[in-house]
């Protein structure tokens, strides 16, 4: 069912860990559907050493396993210095299960039953922010520079306090400036299939502009009205 080599073609690679075969199925056939490529181990020991030999950007992996349970599959791959994403799975609600998961080195949690589309944007979200973090390089735009990797901001030589979204978006808009990206784009990759408020992103644009072109005699960010934003010296418009 499941392929056992990892298909370059795709864009996200995810080790699923299920010992239920029927859920194991549903859940990687979807995945596979949304264009991921899906290995698929049924015991925490298959788990560990799939993990231990192939680079996924994601692992999904349940709790209750046989031969080593979910828990110490997590705290042996952080113990060794793995940083894949890994979203548990458990049938356990209770908040000390899920500080538990936490503490052992698990990035999200996820009580069954669960929706597929939710499971499948908090992957995308996960992969997203590894790849985010990955990268080590300034940008810049004009007098604008941004840091992704010390998360710094400055214009004109001067520090700048943005919000978390409000640096997210300026990423988007730098990495792909001088180009327009419509506003679907940005939602897209700021949150997947579960989408805020219509009126989330005007806001979060507002106050981005307000930061980086306030008291500026060159404004940067450009709204390209009913199609999407843009980052650009007007030189470049």
């Amino acid at each position: 069912m499941y392929a056992q080599s990892l298909n370059e073609t795709h864009n996200i690679d995810v080790l699923l860990v299920e010992d239920h075969k029927d859920l194991a199925i549903t859940v990687g056939s979807y995945l596979e559907g949304a264009d991921m490529t899906v290995d698929y181990a049924s015991d925490g020991q298959i788990a560990y050493s799939l993990a231990t030999a192939n680079a996924y950007d994601c692992i999904v992996l349940d709790l209750m396993l046989p031969k080593m349970d979910g828990m110490e599959v997590c705290r042996r791959l952080r113990d060794s210095g793995h940083k894949v994403p890994i979203l548990m799975l458990t049938a356990r609600d209770q908040l000390n299960d899920k500080l538990e998961g936490f503490n052992t080195g698990s990035d999200d949690y996820m009580v069954k039953p669960f929706e597929l589309p939710e499971l499948e944007a908090r992957i995308n979200s996960l992969v997203r922010r590894a790849r985010d973090s990955a990268e080590d390089i300034v940008m810049r735009i004009d007098d604008l520079e941004f840091d992704t990797q010390r998360m710094i901001v400055r214009r004109g030589g001067k520090r700048l306090k943005l919000s978390p979204t409000g640096m997210r978006i300026l990423k988007i808009l730098m990495r792909e400036s001088p180009h327009l990206v419509t506003r679907e784009a940005i939602e897209n990759e700021l949150w997947g299939e579960l989408l805020p408020a219509s009126d989330t992103l005007r806001s979060h644009i507002y106050n981005l502009r307000k930061i980086i072109d306030r008291g500026q005699s060159v404004r940067l960010l450009h709204t390209v009205q009913s199609m999407g934003f843009k980052i650009a010296h007007p030189n470049d418009l």
